[in-house]
């Protein structure tokens, strides 16, 4: 029997990934990231936690870690490294560590290797898993001694808000594990996400809370989006207001920027650039704006208390880039949730913890 658990997550960002194993009862004890503009949302809404900057190919790293785990029983080593290398704007074929891009994941099987954790799980964009470098991650950990389950997974099955597939891995030592295959009865819709909030105009901010803040729209996308229907098209609008690169055949394909989000089904993915009216489908299903930072946080459901800035930050002050960033690039909290239940259940199946 095991008398303490701890968890490390690297590449922890804001913490979405560590509040939903927070609340499926496994123990955080620290994240690690290289960007300390994350260090106030991850210490503030994951208690008993503490942020740690650091480069994930600092080669001390796994020094510090040993550190950090202490003497713990069991360690839990969890992480989402950056996405952006095997998205679909930026893929190419990974074959080799040479390839800068697929560094990060190589560097995580390092660490794997120095600490030995019972439990891994890692989290990324889903098309990584035909990628060199995934395998690779794999065959690493298979070396290891590591019972290994990886597959894409339909977010909106665990209470996710977005049409969204993930990568989703976990590896044990004590034996075969994978992610629960529960489901919630229906899909959550964006009505059922944002549709509580207050009304404001694009440029606007709420009284009552600094991040339901939107950015301010040209006259002509002001036109455009009021040409837009819920869950339809830029074909909607008048010729007019047609881009230039959509009326070549080339763009043709591209419709699924700068229209309106559809009130009664989950949104389309949430992307880092979430604010901007430009750049998918993240207009207001009926307002004349696109999404507010807050808005694009409760649709990675994140709770809507989860505090991002420091108290009395003003609204003027809070980066609509670099925190539309850090909540894009998160793992959605619901999705991380069920990642913890299913390791507790393990946990649980092999002794390890006692309901």
């Amino acid at each position: 029997m095991y008398e303490s658990i701890s968890v490390v997550d690297i590449f922890c960002g804001v913490g979405g990934l560590s509040h939903g194993l927070l609340n499926a009862g496994l123990p955080v004890r620290a994240g690690v990231d290289n960007d300390l503009h994350c260090c106030y949302a991850f210490e503030a809404n994951n208690p008993g936690t503490a942020f740690v900057e650091r480069n994930v190919d600092d080669p001390r790293l796994p020094e510090l870690l040993e550190v950090i785990y202490g003497p713990t029983d069991m360690r839990v080593l969890v992480g989402c490294a950056p996405c952006q290398p095997f998205s679909s704007q930026t893929q190419k074929n990974m074959s080799s560590r040479e390839d800068k891009r697929g560094d990060l994941l190589y560097r995580f099987a390092d660490i794997v290797r120095a600490l030995r954790p019972t439990l891994v799980s890692m989290e990324n964009v889903a098309r990584i898993i035909r990628q060199p470098v995934f395998r690779d991650f794999v065959a690493n950990l298979t070396q290891m001694g590591y019972h290994v389950w990886a597959k894409a997974v339909d977010c909106r099955k665990y209470g996710v808000p977005q049409i969204r597939r993930r990568l989703v891995l976990m590896a044990s030592q004590l034996g075969p594990l994978e992610l629960d295959s529960s489901v919630y009865d229906r899909y959550k819709t964006v009505r059922d996400t944002i549709g509580h909030l207050e009304a404001i105009p694009a440029g606007g901010v709420s009284k009552s809370d600094p991040l339901h803040r939107t950015q301010r729209l040209s006259t002509l996308n002001m036109r455009r989006i009021r040409n837009s229907k819920p869950g339809g098209t830029w074909l909607d609008w008048d010729e007019e207001l047609r881009l230039t690169c959509h009326k070549k055949k080339t763009g043709q394909t591209y419709t699924s920027v700068y229209t309106r989000m559809a009130w009664d089904i989950p949104s389309p993915t949430i992307t880092t650039q979430f604010y901007s009216f430009g750049t998918g489908r993240f207009g207001h299903p009926e307002q004349n704006r696109a999404l507010s930072l807050r808005e694009g946080a409760l649709l990675q459901t994140f709770p809507q208390d989860y505090s991002f800035v420091r108290p009395n930050t003003k609204a003027m002050d809070i980066s609509m880039s670099r925190l539309g960033g850090q909540i894009g690039n998160a793992v959605p909290v619901e999705l991380a949730k069920a990642i913890g239940r299913s390791m507790v259940e393990h946990l649980m199946e092999h002794g390890v913890l006692r309901s």
